[in-house]
């Protein structure tokens, strides 16, 4: 290893640190920083620097550019001169005087992303296809029921506990992102699917093994981010739903629906766990262009 990326990777290990105790990131939102600096740290090195602090405002513009032209998207890139602003921010804590050269960069614009929701009768059909004499169906149909009906990621889904779940007031006590908690209303038919799993699945798949989580594969542990990605995929596949579709897509259906019901936005949020409600304003959005598209199908004069 050159002494140059030695001094490098230091630095990153500096700030992985710092975020962990200091900020208290999700491991998910640690590692895409972690990716995005790592791979700064390579450009850095082509400038034949030894530490962040040696490139310049025009460094970074060239970095950034650099990787428009690879063909990454202007959502990504957002997200990378955030991953940026956070290290110089720590930089200059670290050492007084350091300079930033992204303090005046601007994030490229971005087209307005709209989440892909299912219609309610997709939602049903996904919801039924779960084979509930079985225990991984009952474990299925359980699963499912809990993502549409509270509109957890999928992170605090495989993260959630048998004591997580109070059944005796309809809440599950979720751990969100930076370790902050809510409680999320259950679902009638969701508790029914869950005391259905909890009584006479999920037993049957421990089989007098210990465990912890809510949520189980064969072998008594808790289920992963991919486990979950492909039991959602199964079924998606199963009742032939051509949509782009992950277990986030029944956390967009979930807010959606609520909004088209008649929720408000602020308790959309708490229940999402968004921090800003900008994030949750998303939904309006596509409540709107469902609204206009309903109405340019069925208006006789559109």
């Amino acid at each position: 290893m050159s002494e140059e990326q030695y001094m490098l990777d230091s630095q990153l290990d500096l700030l992985q640190q710092h975020l962990i105790v200091e900020k208290g990131l999700s491991r998910n939102t640690l590692a895409a920083y972690m990716s995005d600096l790592q791979h700064f740290g390579m450009f850095v090195r082509t400038r034949g620097a030894s530490m962040f602090q040696d490139l310049s405002r025009e460094d970074i513009i060239a970095y950034l550019a650099e990787r428009r032209q690879q063909g990454i998207a202007a959502r990504t890139l957002a997200r990378e001169l955030v991953s940026l602003k956070t290290l110089y921010r720590f930089l200059r804590g670290q050492q007084a005087g350091t300079a930033d050269p992204t303090a005046q960069i601007q994030a490229p614009q971005q087209g307005r992303y709209l989440p892909d929701v299912l219609t309610l009768h997709e939602v049903e059909q996904l919801l039924q296809a779960p084979d509930t004499s079985t225990p991984l169906g009952k474990r299925d149909a359980a699963l499912l029921e809990m993502l549409y009906a509270t509109g957890l990621r999928a992170s605090e889904l495989i993260a959630l506990t048998v004591g997580d779940v109070q059944s005796t007031t309809g809440y599950v006590k979720v751990r969100g992102k930076g370790g902050k908690e809510r409680l999320v209303p259950v679902g009638e038919m969701a508790a029914v699917q869950l005391d259905d799993y909890l009584l006479e699945g999920r037993p049957k798949l421990l089989k007098a093994r210990a465990a912890v989580h809510l949520f189980v594969n064969r072998s008594a542990a808790g289920l992963t981010r991919q486990g979950l990605w492909k039991i959602v995929k199964k079924y998606m596949h199963q009742t032939a739903i051509h949509k782009p579709f992950s277990p986030h897509t029944l956390r967009h259906s979930f807010a959606t629906h609520l909004l088209e019901g008649g929720a408000d936005l602020r308790s959309l949020q708490h229940m999402l766990g968004h921090v800003d409600i900008s994030t949750t304003q998303i939904y309006t959005h596509v409540v709107q262009q469902r609204l206009r598209a309903l109405y340019t199908a069925h208006h006789p004069r559109p």
